[in-house]
């Protein structure tokens, strides 16, 4: 009699397995997960989902994979072409920046007034010229080299370039916004955005570049080298940075990496303000380094400097999870890149907890890490060209001239601008740090 019994378990048995396996199943595919048939639906959102469940079940790391998941799952791409030829990513800048002139117009008075807050161009039968005078002479050669490209496809047209560090327009107390180009600023400022200087000549000057960073075209190149011979197997699982000490919201990293320097690699290098050990937080400043040595760590800092820091574009070449601490300052194709799909976001003035919790976050989800890390490479390489510069540079000043209530007539006062044939092999020592 007992072989009947064994023999109704063992079939029993089989039937749970069965439906077990069923259940798993049905379980797997009601939960979103990409199959043959919906992979073109799910791809990017099933990129953003973490596979470590059971490392994130404290809140804020359940906070951190929902902000994730949401945000690749909204995300659409901003150009309706891979190749973006119309520069469609960066496209609502200029609007925003041009709309508080769209009732009113620009008049002669409005140009004569914003001459106080920059240096005055003018584009007059397809040549360039401004004022003899530059306060930044390799600012304006990073200008110029742009306006000189689109010069003959623009109408005539005078415009007021600030190459200061600071943006000049108010918006809060001023009746009147003036017309001033700005290469960065907060949105308590009404400036214009123009592509920085540095996509082609000065930035910081430091000994590594002692005539400014400059040439974007260049960087790209060689960063975009150095991040494919370190893949990002291969890099080491740190927080990285190294710059002056411009501000005191980098204080929290560099203490944490003196703390617990397994985590984090962070030191201050000197600037031409450095006097003493004090300046860089208590000890002898660090040897500055390339931007390719960056492309060995997993983890790279951003901190704004004096204004908006230009080091950001570039950390994203090494294919790096960039850090992205505090929102306020902008350059013009900031606003394109969204966080928590091509960076993380810091809020200003993060703790050493603070910034102890995200990395070890990100060390633990080494999968969101990576993901995070190739989207905002890709944005980067494909939507921050030279090209694009260029498109930008044309879009903005072609409707900033339609916006011109007066004639613009020639101006013997100014000087020609010309194609320097030294080709920025010889430019003048940048007076930035």
């Amino acid at each position: 009699m007992r072989f009947p019994i064994l023999f109704v378990l063992f079939i029993n048995l089989l039937q749970l397995l069965n439906i077990t396996a069923e259940t798993i199943q049905q379980d797997v595919t009601s939960k979103g997960m990409c199959t043959e048939e919906t992979a073109n639906g799910c791809e990017d959102s099933s990129k953003a989902e973490s596979t470590t469940n059971n490392r994130n079940d404290d809140a804020a790391s359940q906070r951190i994979v929902s902000k994730i998941e949401k945000t690749w799952a909204k995300y659409k791409s901003c150009s309706a072409e891979p190749q973006d030829p119309k520069c469609e990513c960066h496209q609502k800048v200029w609007q925003k920046d041009l709309e508080v002139f769209q009732k009113k117009g620009i008049t002669k008075q409005n140009i004569k007034d914003a001459t106080k807050f920059g240096t005055l161009y003018k584009i007059f039968n397809q040549k360039l010229y401004r004022t003899a005078d530059c306060f930044f002479p390799a600012r304006c050669e990073g200008i110029e080299y742009f306006l000189l490209k689109i010069a003959p496809s623009l109408p005539n047209m005078d415009f007021v370039v600030n190459t200061r560090d600071y943006p000049q327009v108010s918006g809060r107390f001023a009746r009147d916004v003036l017309p001033v180009f700005s290469f960065s600023k907060t949105s308590d400022y009404r400036d214009i955005m123009y592509p920085a200087w540095t996509f082609w000549a000065g930035g910081p000057a430091i000994k590594l570049f002692p005539t400014g960073i400059g040439r974007w075209d260049i960087q790209r190149e060689k960063i975009n080298k150095a991040g494919l011979e370190f893949p990002w197997e291969k890099k080491i699982a740190k927080g990285f940075f190294r710059g002056s000490r411009t501000s005191h919201e980098r204080d929290s990293l560099v203490l944490l990496s003196r703390s617990n320097p397994n985590l984090v690699d962070a030191a201050y290098t000197k600037n031409q303000a450095w006097k003493s050990p004090k300046d860089t937080l208590g000890e002898e400043p660090a040897q500055e380094v390339s931007f390719e040595y960056h492309c060995q760590f997993k983890y790279l800092f951003n901190f704004r400097g004096v204004a908006a820091s230009f080091r950001f574009k570039h950390l994203f070449l090494c294919r790096s999870l960039v850090f992205h601490v505090g929102n306020e300052w902008l350059e013009f194709f900031y606003p394109a890149l969204k966080p928590w799909k091509h960076y993380v976001p810091l809020d200003k003035n993060p703790s050493q907890s603070e910034i102890k919790e995200i990395m070890e976050f990100f060390r633990r989800n080494d999968d969101l890490a990576k993901n995070i890390a190739e989207a905002g490479y890709e944005f980067i390489w494909h939507h921050l060209r030279m090209e694009d510069i260029e498109c930008y540079w044309k879009h903005l000043m072609t409707n900033y001239s339609k916006l011109l209530k007066y004639e613009v007539v020639e101006d013997k006062s100014l000087i020609e601008i010309k194609e320097k044939k030294s080709n920025n092999q010889k430019r003048r020592r940048s007076d930035e740090f």
